[in-house]
C-alpha cells in the first residue's frame, strides 16, 4: 500500500514538473497556453448532454471548462503515478530509465489518446514543434516522477 502512495506522491511531483516544463517553453517561444483541456471537456459535455454552463453565464461556463480541464491533467498524472508504483512493485529489477520511459508514454497517452477519440486533435497532423511541446515536458514527467518515487522509498543501511 505505501507504494501507491509513494506513486501519487511521484505523481504530482511529475505533474509539476511537467507544467513547469510547459510553462518554460510558452515563455521561452512565446506560444500561448494549449486549449485542447477546454475542448476536450466541451466535447465530453456535447457527449454527455450536459452543460457546464448556461448561455447566461458563458464565462462562468468557460472557466469551468478551463478548470475541469485543469483537474484533468492533475489526475492523469496522479494515475501515471500510481502506473508508475504498480511498474516499480511488479518489476522490482527493471532498469530506472526504462520504467521513467515507460511512464512518460503512459503519461502522454492518458492525455492525448481521448482528446483524439473525443474528435479534439489528430497527433498524426502535428508539426515536429507541437511534438516537442507535448513530449519534452512527458519526458520531464516521467523522470521526475521515478527520481521522486526512488527518493521516497525505504533507504538501505538506515
Amino acid at each position: 500500500m505505501t507504494h501507491l502512495l509513494r506513486g501519487l506522491a511521484a505523481g504530482a511531483a511529475g505533474t509539476t514538473a511537467l507544467n513547469t516544463a510547459t510553462f518554460l517553453d510558452m515563455v521561452l517561444r512565446g506560444r500561448p497556453a494549449s486549449s485542447t483541456p477546454e475542448e476536450t471537456v466541451r466535447s465530453a459535455e456535447r457527449i454527455a448532454n450536459t452543460s457546464l454552463g448556461s448561455e447566461a453565464a458563458q464565462s462562468a461556463g468557460e472557466n469551468r471548462r478551463t478548470g475541469v480541464g485543469a483537474l484533468l491533467g492533475i489526475g492523469s498524472g496522479l494515475g501515471a503515478g500510481l502506473l508508475h508504483a504498480l511498474l516499480r512493485h511488479r518489476l522490482p529489477h527493471a532498469p530506472g530509465p526504462l520504467l521513467a520511459l515507460a511512464t512518460a508514454a503512459a503519461a502522454n497517452a492518458i492525455s492525448v489518446v481521448p482528446m483524439t477519440a473525443l474528435d479534439v486533435t489528430q497527433p498524426r497532423s502535428w508539426p515536429a514543434s507541437s511534438w516537442a511541446s507535448d513530449l519534452i515536458p512527458h519526458l520531464v514527467f516521467g523522470a521526475v516522477t521515478a527520481a521522486t518515487y526512488d527518493l521516497l522509498g525505504p533507504r538501505s543501511g538506515h
